[in-house]
Order: structure tokens, then C-alpha cells, then sequence
């Protein structure tokens, strides 16, 4: 029953973060598909652009498949985390009760979990990031259907293992460093909100700088349309497919756009991720109180 608890509190508090940060993910996502043509300046062009042309409901563009991605994703993620470290901890450390944290067992729980149920959820982001670049928001059957009729199931997954290397990535460094900072601060400061603040902004600092490459890569991946048959107003005309791989897409921007290209975006990917981690790990930790 506990384990089941986990589960749900890990959906309900990232259902509550996404909806909270949701237009700081969308500016992220319109920087880093950006290559030659610069259409935004910055952060805050990008969002004062995406405001006067397309209004609130553009900030919001894409946000359905991403609440619903969050209800199995974030469930599934902190959920098999937690379930699976405390398990191993308790079965490896049964002589010693006393030792909750082990820092290799909570990086391989961390990834793995990332990397599960992100590969699980790929359809409903590969429709969140189409959606966001769009700036539409059609309704989601109808979305999920057009991107399986004009490219297949592979145009559902595509992307799929970029973005398990960029969950599997920013797992093993979020979640354990959360666990460690908070464990670390418990003498003192407690088992309190302010705590449960300072390890999410660690957490969150270097979660966004270890990840910012693969994120990067996936997104531009992610947007590649291989079109086989027309549908409504798509045609075959409209394929996009500019990289074979993630190599070939990494060498690329390296050699057009120079090493720092693979940041780009770095900081609206950190300020959403950090509120992000914030309002979700305060939520989490509350839930677990009740």
C-alpha cells in the first residue's frame, strides 16, 4: 500500500509542476530548435513574442499531452524510484537498519527509473514538443492520430532514445542529489520545507547543466517529420528529416553552431526546472505527511 502512495503522490505533484511551469518549458523548446534563422533573441523575446502573437493560449500550446505524459510519467519515474531504492537499501543493509542512502544504488535506481518510463511516454512528448513548436492545440486523438497515419508508429517514438539518455541523465543527477543534500541538511535545518527548497535548487542547477546537450539533440530530432502518406493539410512535402542519428545531429550542430549551441536554452530549461522541482518536491514531500 505504501509503495502505491509513492506511485500516486509522484503523478499528482508533477501533474501540479507541469501546469505551474508549463510556459517557462515552451520558450525552452522554440530556443532550442532554433538553428541558422533566429527568429527569438532571447528568453524573454521569445516569450514576449509567443505573448502578442499568440496570446495566453499560446504559452500553453502543447499542454494537454504534457499533463498527461506527467500522469504516467512522473508516477511511474518517482514511484519505481523510490519503490526500487528502498528496497535494494533494506535487502543490501539489513544487518544495518541505521543506513538509508547509498549514493551507487540511488544513481542506478534514478536512471533506470528515468530512462523506463520515459521510453513508455514517448508518444505523448513527441506530441507535446510538435504541438508546442506549432503553437496549436488541437484535440489530442486527433493529434496522436495524424502524426500514426502520415509516419507511423515510428513517428511516435521518434526521439526515443534521446529522450531516455536525457531522463535516464537527469534522474541519476536530480533525484540523488535531492535525496543527498536533504539527508545532509537534516541535522540542521530538519525535515522542512526550507530544506526540501535548497536540495530542489541544487538538484535542479545541475540536473539543467548535465542534460542541456541531450535535451538539445532530442528536441531537433524530435521535430523531424518523415511523412509516407498525406493527411488532411500534412502532405509528404512536408518532411523534415534533416539528421539520421543523434551522432550525425550532434556533429552537425558542432560544426554549424559551435559547442555552445548544444546550451542553447540553457536558461529557460533551468528556470522551468527549477520551479519545476520546487513546486514538485514541496507537493511530494507534503503528500507523504498526510
Amino acid at each position: 500500500m505504501e509503495n502505491l502512495r509513492l506511485f500516486a503522490y509522484g503523478g499528482i505533484a508533477s501533474v501540479v509542476a507541469e501546469a505551474f511551469t508549463f510556459p517557462l518549458d515552451l520558450t525552452k523548446t522554440r530556443l532550442q530548435i532554433q538553428s541558422k534563422d533566429i527568429k527569438y533573441k532571447s528568453f524573454y523575446d521569445c516569450g514576449r513574442q509567443i505573448y502578442f502573437n499568440e496570446g495566453i493560449r499560446g504559452l500553453y500550446s502543447g499542454v494537454k499531452p504534457a499533463l498527461l505524459r506527467q500522469v504516467f510519467y512522473g508516477s511511474l519515474k518517482f514511484g519505481t524510484y523510490y519503490t526500487l531504492k528502498n528496497f535494494l537499501v533494506t535487502q543490501i543493509y539489513r544487518d544495518d537498519p541505521e543506513i538509508s542512502e547509498n549514493i551507487m544504488i540511488n544513481v542506478s535506481c534514478a536512471a533506470f527509473a528515468g530512462a523506463f518510463s520515459s521510453a513508455i511516454c514517448n508518444p505523448t512528448d513527441v506530441l507535446k514538443v510538435r504541438l508546442q513548436l506549432k503553437g496549436n492545440d488541437m484535440p489530442l486523438f486527433k493529434a496522436f492520430y495524424e502524426i500514426y497515419y502520415t509516419e507511423g508508429y515510428k513517428g511516435l517514438y521518434r526521439g526515443v532514445s534521446q529522450t531516455s539518455q536525457r531522463a535516464a541523465t537527469i534522474a541519476a543527477v536530480e533525484l540523488p542529489v535531492y535525496d543527498y543534500c536533504k539527508h545532509f541538511l537534516l541535522d540542521s535545518i530538519g525535515d522542512k520545507p526550507a530544506n526540501h527548497f535548497i536540495s530542489a535548487f541544487i538538484a535542479s542547477l545541475l540536473a539543467a547543466i548535465a542534460c542541456n546537450p541531450v535535451d538539445v539533440i532530442r528536441t531537433r530530432l524530435m521535430n523531424q517529420r518523415k511523412i509516407y502518406r498525406s493527411y488532411g493539410t500534412t502532405s509528404i512535402s512536408h518532411s523534415t528529416a534533416y539528421y539520421a542519428n543523434s551522432f550525425e545531429c550532434l556533429s552537425n550542430i558542432l560544426r554549424n553552431e559551435g559547442v555552445m549551441a548544444l546550451w542553447k536554452g540553457f536558461v529557460p530549461s533551468f528556470l522551468r526546472m527549477n520551479p519545476w522541482n520546487l513546486t514538485f518536491f514541496l507537493v511530494y514531500e507534503k503528500l507523504k505527511t498526510l
